[in-house]
């Protein structure tokens, strides 16, 4: 069994072509995406953060918005950079949207992708301290927010409060329990992923690792996992851990579906550069659905994982979202075992 679920950026473009043309186009279309794949039995949707950019950004109303409107699924990011972060802030938003999902929220975090624009974050007024890289303060930013989900009180209360306070040191409110148990680290090297692990964080490893193994994507990405799970189990902690992997899959069986994607036939796994070191990108998977179970089946990566998440092109609208959504889970996954 592997739970499915789709990753959507949010992108929109005021063209004409775009289902998608305001950023409220796209968030009302992901609350209704997220009830359309919980109709057609998928098990999760997650968004994408980007900053100064025409895609999703704010990810706590509209997570709050979905747990809302749906009953079922995990709901989710992949993923918010930490280091536009305000660690105690980001706690309180991800409580309160988790306690109106009913403990559904899948939270992924990580250090970040390449920005739209130069050092976002002290935009944003967070500086890396003397000494310190930008990925450093990511992970400094976590390991405040981990503290702070943990529920325990930290902060000494006024002498003369607003309101009657419980005894003790408070905490962050609301408070959410089991969150902590609940969040997920986007790794993209074999180290980072060993480095999670040993946090407690469970791995959401994407279609881009920013290394070069010098074999095929995927099985790269399931050294990757294995390693997770042996820094896991070293580390001793006492639940399991999970991993997710993102893929873009597209089944041909519509004169639409070959229309939009029939050329990704030919998709290879790419390597390039990216902020100034070699990165390795997986390919698109599209074809007649007998044929993907076939590739897919040779995907060593998504053997080693018990979440799939497939990116959907927004853009294209709810519908055709869903259908693709609707042809994975019934007429791909069964085949494949993981229903």
């Amino acid at each position: 069994m592997k739970r499915i679920g789709f990753l959507s950026f949010g992108h929109w473009t005021p063209h004409p072509q775009s289902a998608t043309q305001s950023a409220s186009d796209v968030l009302l279309q992901s609350i209704d995406l997220a009830v359309a794949a919980e109709e057609v039995g998928a098990d999760g949707a997650y968004f994408r953060v980007h900053h100064f950019a025409r895609q999703l950004a704010s990810p706590f109303p509209l997570l709050a918005a979905v747990g809302a409107r749906t009953g079922r699924i995990e709901i989710g990011t992949g993923v918010i950079d930490m280091r536009y972060e305000n660690p105690l802030y980001m706690a309180e938003d991800a409580g309160a949207a988790d306690l109106i999902a009913g403990g559904r929220l899948q939270l992924g975090i990580s250090r970040g992708s390449p920005e739209q624009v130069v050092e976002g974050y002290r935009q944003f007024d967070h500086h890396p301290r003397e000494g310190e890289t930008d990925a450093d303060m990511a992970r400094r930013h976590t390991a405040r927010f981990l503290e702070v989900l943990s529920g325990e009180g930290f902060a000494e209360p006024s002498p003369r409060p607003m309101f009657p306070n419980p005894p003790g040191l408070l905490r962050i409110e609301p408070h959410s329990e089991g969150l902590r148990e609940r969040v997920w680290w986007g790794a993209g090297t074999r180290a980072t992923a060993e480095w999670a692990a040993a946090q407690g964080m469970h791995l959401m490893s994407s279609t881009l690792l920013t290394e070069d193994g010098g074999v095929p994507f995927h099985e790269l990405q399931a050294d990757q996992i294995r390693r997770f799970r042996d820094a896991w189990q070293a580390a001793g902690h006492d639940r399991e851990p999970r991993v997710s992997v993102s893929r873009s899959i597209f089944p041909l069986v519509s004169e639409e579906d070959h229309a939009y994607f029939g050329l990704e036939r030919r998709s290879t796994d790419q390597v390039g550069m990216l902020e100034g070191g070699r990165a390795t990108f997986g390919r698109t998977y599209a074809a007649e659905p007998d044929e993907l179970v076939r590739q897919l089946e040779q995907d060593t990566a998504i053997a080693e994982a018990d979440t799939l998440l497939l990116t959907l092109p927004n853009q294209l609208g709810v519908d055709y979202c869903a259908h693709v959504l609707r042809t994975v889970v019934e007429e791909v996954a069964p085949a494949l075992g993981w229903r």
